[in-house]
């Protein structure tokens, strides 16, 4: 694979079912390098493999496509060509989309009403004379009081509040209706069975500013009868009805001390009355992660996803909490799931493939689609490092083709709390088609490995974090065909904070460094990061004297090796000046370090950036590797 080979890389959105599961909808995207855009459109599924999936619409970009509950409809969000993102709907037995919004600042999160006349959606509601026409240098100025006032990839969102909103999308000139008010952000709506509640996710306690807490509130369509369901300690999202009405179910957490976030805390599925009472966790707090991706109430229990070792697991957990049932396993991530009349159907990505849509139908797993037919890619090699206390790390080797001995390198993964797992990673691809052999895993502060995994490093996170690697890679270089002479180290935002670690303190093992959209010093990441004012105590630990300590940036007159640093210019998770802290100490030391800085992008620049950007960040990689491995 080569970096513009991206466009090879198809993305699945979440599906949709027909209430009859004879047919399933998805959208499928991927980066077109001529338009230096996204595109896609949705297509069509039987759900018992008789045909090929058939494409529905072409875009430019299509997305979260909802089947109404009687089938007629198809609702979904159409985007591109510089267009804001707003609602349309398509008559599912044939004829054009029509479009039903017209939100100055986009609409999304569509969700149909139970008797498939009215579509509740989510949207931000700018200002008076902002994100207007007129120069945005010229608007006047932000009045700031409270932490969160802008977040990466977004921005300044306190003059622009997210609402909920209904719209009938049958009459010949729909209206949205506003459903919420007030200086506070709504989302993840929901309709209750009967039609009579809708329900979402907002902060809108006195102490929203200094927490991360938020709170599960239902209302009726035209907003009246507002009130809180769960209390202000938990952090949630993703709210669902149950099928008979009564509980609602969502992922969440508990917060940590003031209201803050727990980092490295596993995320679980609760329940609540909708009538009111005491939440209640209904998965195992140490041993189950759940990401925040589509989920399914049904008869039986609540469909979910849970990280389990780079894998992604489909459980079915029940309303009584207990033992889930395991319905997808193995070396396979599901990413989405989406369930009617007894047939659930599911996004699972693999070794070969960034995603195919799979099915089960009594009793049977049927591979639905074979969008990644055309791409060919390296094997995954499964290895098992050893740290000093005998604990063991997972991880993997994309080997490059040939004997070698090949050049290494170690790729470390952000987060912290994150996995790298069973799925066509382009990253490891490009560099091991390169020539390299690719050593990643997830060393203790990862996700996926029960929540003690997760919370070893804290207030500790370079030194513990080194140890786990550098077993990873001893465990790589130990299976033999590779040159521990020719090894870099390399990773973004976390990772990036290991790698300049490394380079710090184990120089010795590395020819060269990456440090991408990298946290290197605490003490003023704290203050400018939109994560920073809860994320450092969390992780580092309270006692800010020893935030110095284990800042890499301390640490960066111990680096002697070549030293290339890329970071995004709009990047709000890790401001720009963290790279440029750490760029002009190399080089005032004499340090051969090279800065690629690009512009208009944000932290997930590697994954969701401008395409030619995407090429030309691997194309600037593999250069500094071609250069010094």
């Amino acid at each position: 694979m080569k970096p513009a080979d991206i466009t090879l890389l198809h993305a699945l959105g979440a599906p949709t079912i027909s209430p009859d599961g004879k047919h399933a909808i998805v959208a499928v995207n991927r980066p077109d390098l001529e338009a230096d855009d996204y595109r896609g459109g949705l297509w069509l599924v039987p759900t018992d493999g008789s045909a090929e999936p058939r494409r529905l619409t072409r875009g430019p970009r299509d997305a979260e496509p909802v089947y109404s509950p009687d089938g007629a409809w198809l609702a979904f969000v159409r985007a591109g060509d510089g267009a804001k993102p707003q609602l349309y709907v398509l008559p599912t037995g044939g004829g054009e989309p029509w479009k039903v919004t017209d939100q100055p600042l986009g609409a999304g999160e569509p969700v149909w009403s139970p008797d498939s006349r009215r579509l509740a959606f989510v949207a931000r509601v700018p200002e008076e004379g902002r994100y207007g026409e007129g120069e945005p240098d010229k608007e006047p100025p932000r009045r700031i009081t409270g932490f969160q006032f802008r977040r990466d990839n977004l921005g300044f969102f306190i003059d622009r509040r997210a609402h909920v909103f209904v719209v009938d999308p049958f009459v010949d000139e729909p209206s949205p209706v506003q459903v919420t008010e007030g200086d506070y952000d709504h989302g993840e709506v929901a309709w209750s069975p009967d039609g009579a509640l809708l329900a979402f996710v907002a902060a809108r306690h006195d102490e929203r500013d200094t927490t991360v807490t938020a709170d599960v509130w239902v209302c009726a369509p035209d907003g009246s009868g507002l009130r809180r369901v769960t209390g202000s300690d938990l952090s949630v999202s993703g709210p669902r009805f149950t099928p008979d009405g009564a509980a609602l179910c969502f992922f969440g957490y508990a917060a940590g001390p003031e209201g803050r976030r727990v980092v490295c805390r596993n995320a679980g599925l609760w329940t609540v009355p909708v009538a009111g009472g005491a939440a209640r966790r209904l998965t195992d707090e140490e041993r189950f992660h759940l990401p925040e991706d589509p989920y399914a109430p049904i008869g039986e229990g609540v469909l979910v996803t849970a990280e389990n070792r780079g894998a992604k697991d489909l459980l079915l957990v029940p309303y009584e909490g207990g033992e889930p049932a395991v319905l997808i396993s193995g070396p396979r991530e599901v990413n989405a799931v989406a369930h009617a009349a007894g047939v659930t159907v599911a996004a699972v990505a693999d070794s070969r493939t960034p995603g195919e849509l799979v099915a089960l139908r009594d009793g049977e797993e049927i591979t639905l689609t074979s969008f990644g037919r055309d791409l060919g890619v390296l094997p995954l090699e499964e290895i098992t490092g050893t740290a000093p206390d005998g604990y063991p790390v997972h991880g993997w080797i994309v080997r490059p083709e040939g004997e070698g001995p090949h050049p290494v390198l170690l790729m470390i993964h952000g987060g912290p709390f994150t996995q790298y797992g069973w799925h066509v990673f382009d990253e490891a691809q490009v560099y091991a088609s390169a020539g390299y052999a690719v050593v990643m895993g997830n060393p203790r502060g990862s996700s996926g490995y029960g929540q003690a995994h997760g919370r070893h490093i804290i207030g500790d996170v370079g030194r513990l974090s080194a140890a786990d690697l550098l077993a990873l890679l001893d465990a790589a270089l130990a299976t033999g065909g590779l040159d521990a002479s020719r090894t870099g180290v390399l990773g973004g935002s976390h990772g990036g904070f290991m790698t300049t670690w490394l380079a710090a303190h184990h120089g010795e093992r590395f020819r060269a460094a990456i440090s991408e959209r990298a946290l290197n010093a605490i003490d003023s990441f704290t203050g400018s990061s939109d994560i920073g004012w809860f994320f450092t105590r969390d992780l580092y630990g309270e006692d800010t004297a020893r935030w110095a300590e284990q800042s890499p940036l301390t640490h960066a007159d111990k680096i002697e090796i070549p030293f290339l640093i890329i970071h995004s210019e709009h990047d709000w998770r890790c401001p720009v000046e963290q790279a440029q802290r750490l760029f002009v100490k190399l080089r005032m030391r004499g340090v051969e370090t090279e800065m690629l800085l690009f512009p208009g992008e944000g932290h997930e620049l590697s994954r969701s950036g401008l395409p030619s950007h995407r090429v030309a960040r691997f194309e600037a990689i593999l250069d500094w590797w071609g250069r010094h491995l």
